[in-house]
């Protein structure tokens, strides 16, 4: 009679473990202590870029979440200005493109936006894809040089309040209205009645207001480039191709974006033979954070079509 003898499975060994478990540790932390050092590294191992920034979107303050029927969103100006500031930082970009396809926005997240552009210690190029007006016109002032398409659509240097007088239709429905007010002006541009002379007036004063700081600003950041006279007679709000903008010294060179790109790397002394040895760094720009149905979203189509007064560079 043989007597079977069952063997145990070995047991793993406790320390082997332990150190198999440091080992990958180390591994680990070494890795990204390579990353962290190579990046640092970066700048001197790749050279230099030329940071793309896209502004091809309405300036807006509070920017558009992204829809759940498929629209993708677009940051506000916050966002956007913080983004651009970002850059001062970056080692790596040596100068910064600026590509314009918008029609301009609010005033104030135009002057946010703006307010960064300048304030970037870096050769900026500003090229006009398409459209580039009114506030989109504003922030590419900031900038040091302009190239547009011949035919993108440029100018608009103006300021517009609009407002809806709704009162002929809720009479004609039987609709009435009634506001208590503290003030004679206080529902100013209400849809629900028809805007006075004195209210007109009002509203006239603060759009001449902001379309002087609009000039102005123009006419600080273009100075001797600008041709007075045909200045004097586009900046009434009219839009420009971008060859009419070049004639009155809106624009510093018609071209495309590989053209805004080789400046940009020459202002910045990069050294290249082809427009292709460049180096691009694609900047990502972030979005409203909030979904369709948010709380922030129904404050903004509250906005959308309350009645009160707001400028825009558009």
């Amino acid at each position: 009679m043989q007597t079977e003898i069952h063997k145990r499975p070995a047991r793993p060994n406790a320390g082997l473990l332990i150190g198999t478990a440091l080992a990958l540790g180390l591994v680990f932390i070494f890795i990204v202590a390579l990353f962290f050092i190579l990046s640092s590294f970066t700048p001197a191992l790749l050279g230099q870029c030329v940071a793309v920034v896209d502004i091809d979107m309405p300036l807006s303050v509070e920017g558009s979440p992204p829809s759940l029927f498929g629209g993708e969103g677009y940051p506000g100006s916050e966002e956007l200005a913080a983004t651009i500031e970002s850059l001062n930082g970056r080692d790596d970009v040596g100068a910064v493109v600026f590509v314009f396809n918008s029609g301009g926005g609010s005033v104030v997240a135009t002057r946010e936006i703006y307010q960064s552009v300048k304030e970037l210690n870096k050769p900026k190029v500003s090229y006009f894809r398409e459209v580039a007006a009114s506030g989109a016109y504003y922030v590419a002032s900031g900038t040091d040089y302009i190239i547009s398409d011949p035919d993108a659509i440029t100018g608009s240097i103006g300021v517009i309040s609009t407002f809806t007088d709704m009162q002929g239709l809720f009479e004609k429905v039987g609709i009435n209205v009634t506001a208590i007010k503290s003030g004679p002006h206080k529902d100013i541009g209400s849809p629900y009645r028809n805007m006075s002379d004195e209210e007109f007036a009002i509203m006239q004063g603060i759009v001449d207001e902001v379309y002087g700081e609009f000039r102005g600003v123009v006419l600080e950041n273009r100075g001797k480039k600008l041709n007075m006279n045909s200045f004097s007679n586009v900046s009434d709000g009219r839009i420009l191709s971008g060859r009419q903008a070049f004639k009155a010294g809106l624009v510093d060179e018609l071209g495309g974006k590989k053209d805004a790109i080789r400046k940009a790397a020459d202002m910045a002394n990069l050294t290249y033979n082809d427009v292709r040895d460049i180096r691009i760094c694609p900047i990502q720009m972030g979005t409203a954070d909030s979904g369709l149905f948010s709380m922030s979203g129904f404050i903004r189509q509250l906005q959308a079509v309350s009645g009160s007064p707001s400028l825009s560079f558009k």
